[in-house]
C-alpha cells in the first residue's frame, strides 16, 4: 500500500473553460429541488425522482377543507386498523404496523380532517396513504395548529404549493413539528438564499458527473448545506481532494470521503494523518487504507481518537494493524457500546458461558436487538443479573460483576 498523498490534480482545460453545462433536470424535477433547496434535511432528494403531483389548490382551501371534514360512521365504535384499511388506503400488514402508533385515537375525526387537509394540499389518495404508512401519527396532528401554521411559514419563505406538497411526501415526521421553521432558518439559511441556477444546479452537475447519485447528494447536504451553495471550483478542488486520500469517484465510499475532506485544508488534513498515525502507531500504508475504508476519521476529534486508542490497545489488547483494517471500530460511541459491549463478552467468556471466539469487533456491529438476543438473553438463568449490568454499563457505570481483576 501506498502512503497518501495530496497532491493537486490538475484538470483539462475543457472541464476548466467549459462554456456550459449539461442541461438541467426537467422542470417537473426542479421544481422539487427548489423545495429541497428550503428544506436541508431533503434537499436534492427528488431531483431525479418527480412523481407526478396534481393540481394544487390556493393556500386558502386547507384550513376550510380541515374545518368541515368528511365524519366516518359509528364515530363511537371506530377501529383503528379498518380506518387505516378502508378509509386511508393502507394494505392490511401496513394498518396493522401502523395501527400500533395510534391505539391513542377513539374517534376519526382528527384522521378525517387530516386527510382533507392533505387533499387540500393536492396530495392523491395514494400520496396520502403513503404519508400514513411512513409516519401514521402524522394523522394525530392537529391541522390549525401545527400543520396548518407549518405550510403558511413554509409559503412566506417562498416556496410554492406543489413544493410544499412534495415535502409532506417526503418527510412527513419533520413536517408535522412547527420548529421545522426555525431550525429551517437557523441551520439553513445558505440553502434558502442560494442562486438555484448559477450556483446550485451546477454543482449537482458536476457531483453527477463525480458518480454520486441524488441520494448521495442530499445526504451530504444534510451533513453540510454549503457544499451545493459554494463555488464550483471550490467543490472541483474537495473532489480532488477526496481522491487525494484514497478514494475514487464512483465508489462506494466517495460520498463519505468528499464529506470527511470538505471545506478542509490540505494542510489540516495530512496534519490529522500524522496525528492518527501517532496515536494508533499505524505506518503510513496502514493509516492509507484506514482513511479509506473510513474516511470520518478525519473528522473525529483528538481526544475521542485518543481515548479510543488507550481502550482498544490497553484494556482490549488489539493491535495496530487490527484496527487499520477495521478502522469503523473507532465510530462506535466507547462508552454507549465499545465498553458495555466488551465489559459483556469478557465476562462471558471468564464465566464459560460463550463457547465461541467472538471477536469485539463482530459484537459492536451487532444492533442493540441482536446482541441482547445473542448474548444476553440465552444467559438469564447462568446469569440473571447481566441484563441489568449490561443496561447499568451503557449509561457509563461499571457494575461490580464487570470489574474484573
Amino acid at each position: 500500500m501506498h502512503p497518501i498523498h495530496l497532491k493537486k490534480k490538475t484538470l483539462p482545460a475543457t472541464a476548466v473553460r467549459r462554456k456550459s453545462l449539461p442541461p438541467p433536470p426537467p422542470p417537473s424535477a426542479v421544481a422539487v429541488a427548489c423545495a429541497m433547496l428550503r428544506l436541508r434535511k431533503c434537499v436534492v432528494s427528488c431531483i431525479l425522482s418527480s412523481p407526478s403531483t396534481s393540481a394544487i389548490s390556493p393556500l386558502r382551501r386547507l384550513l376550510s377543507a380541515a374545518a368541515s371534514p368528511p365524519i366516518s360512521p359509528n364515530p363511537s365504535s371506530f377501529a383503528v386498523e379498518d380506518y387505516l384499511v378502508g378509509t386511508c388506503g393502507l394494505s392490511r400488514p401496513q394498518a396493522l404496523k401502523a395501527s400500533k402508533k395510534l391505539s391513542h385515537l377513539n374517534s376519526p375525526a382528527n384522521p378525517d380532517a387530516v386527510l382533507a387537509f392533505l387533499a387540500g394540499l393536492g396530495l392523491s389518495g395514494a400520496d396520502a396513504a403513503a404519508v400514513v404508512a411512513k409516519d401514521p401519527q402524522f394523522l394525530g396532528a392537529k391541522v390549525d395548529k401545527t400543520l396548518a401554521p407549518v405550510v403558511a411559514g413554509l409559503t412566506g419563505l417562498g416556496l410554492s404549493s406543489p413544493e410544499i406538497a412534495r415535502i409532506v411526501s417526503l418527510t412527513p415526521d419533520g413536517f408535522r413539528r412547527r420548529s421545522i421553521l426555525s431550525r429551517l432558518l437557523k441551520r439553513s439559511s445558505c440553502l434558502l438564499f442560494s442562486d438555484l441556477d448559477k450556483v446550485v444546479k451546477p454543482n449537482v452537475v458536476f457531483l453527477r458527473e463525480c458518480g454520486l447519485g441524488d441520494c448521495d447528494i442530499a445526504k451530504l447536504c444534510i451533513h453540510g448545506p454549503r457544499m451545493l451553495t459554494t463555488n464550483l471550483e471550490r467543490v472541483r478542488a474537495m473532489v480532488t481532494c477526496a481522491e487525494g486520500i484514497g478514494v475514487p469517484r464512483g465508489s462506494a465510499m466517495f460520498r463519505k470521503a468528499l464529506h470527511a475532506v470538505a471545506f478542509q485544508s490540505k494542510e489540516k488534513i495530512a496534519a490529522k494523518v500524522d496525528y492518527l498515525k501517532n496515536t494508533f502507531r499505524w505506518s503510513d500504508a496502514e493509516a492509507s487504507i484506514a482513511v479509506r475504508k473510513y474516511p470520518g476519521l478525519l473528522r473525529k476529534s483528538k481526544e475521542s481518537l485518543k481515548h479510543r486508542s488507550e481502550f482498544l490497545f490497553s484494556e482490549v489488547g488489539l493491535e495496530p494493524a487490527y484496527i487499520a483494517h477495521r478502522p469503523e471500530i473507532l465510530s462506535y460511541s466507547m462508552e454507549g457500546r465499545l465498553r458495555p459491549r466488551y465489559y459483556v463478552i469478557k465476562f462471558l467468556k471468564q464465566s464459560g458461558l460463550l463457547d465461541r471466539d467472538l471477536s469485539l469487533y463482530s459484537a459492536v456491529k451487532m444492533t442493540d436487538k441482536v446482541f441482547v438476543e445473542k448474548l444476553i438473553c440465552p444467559h438469564k438463568e447462568a446469569a440473571a443479573h447481566l441484563a441489568e449490568d449490561y443496561a447499568a454499563a451503557c449509561k457509563g457505570e461499571v457494575p461490580t460483576n464487570f470489574r474484573f481483576t
